[in-house]
C-alpha cells in the first residue's frame, strides 16, 4: 500500500477512534492500544502534529499538512512507519462506525485545496475511501486491494 493511503487510514482510524470513544462507544482494545502507541511514537517526532489530531474533531484540522507531515515522518523513522502500517492493518479489520465519514471528510478537505496538492494525493485519499467502504460490506477476512 501506497504509503499516503496508508498516512490516511492512519490518521482516520486515530480521529474516529477518539469520536466514537468521546461518545461513549466501545473501539476494542486492541484497536484503542495501537491507536495509542501510533500517537505516542508520531509524538516523538512530530508533536505538533499530534497536538492539531487530539483537538479533532471539535476544532478543524488541515488534513492535507497532517497527511504530508505524517507521511514524511514515517519515512524518516521506522518506527512511526511499522505503527502507522499497524494501525492501517488492524483498522482494516476492526469497523469502526464513523471511519468512511471521516475519510470522506478528509477527502473533501484535500479536493478544496487541489491546487497545492498532486492529483495523485487526492487518488491515495480516494483510495483510502475505497478500502473504507469495502471494509463496511465484509468486515471479516477483508483485504486491501489497492
Amino acid at each position: 500500500m501506497e504509503p499516503l493511503t496508508t498516512a490516511a487510514i492512519a490518521l482516520a482510524t486515530v480521529i474516529a477512534t477518539k469520536a466514537l470513544e468521546k461518545r461513549g462507544e466501545n473501539v476494542g482494545d486492541a484497536l484503542w492500544n495501537k491507536s495509542s502507541q501510533f500517537l505516542a511514537f508520531l509524538r516523538e517526532y512530530s508533536p505538533n502534529t499530534v497536538v492539531a489530531i487530539e483537538k479533532a474533531p471539535e476544532q478543524p484540522i488541515d488534513y492535507g499538512e497532517g497527511l504530508l507531515e505524517i507521511e514524511s515522518t514515517a519515512q524518516a523513522n521506522s518506527k512511526v512507519a511499522q505503527s502507522m502500517q499497524e494501525l492501517a492493518a488492524l483498522s482494516e479489520t476492526n469497523s469502526l462506525s464513523n471511519f468512511p465519514e471521516i475519510l470522506k471528510e478528509i477527502e473533501e478537505t484535500v479536493k478544496k485545496y487541489q491546487h497545492s496538492y498532486p492529483e495523485s494525493f487526492i487518488q491515495n485519499i480516494q483510495k483510502a475511501i475505497n478500502v473504507a467502504q469495502n471494509q463496511t460490506i465484509d468486515q471479516r477476512g477483508a483485504t486491501f486491494h489497492i
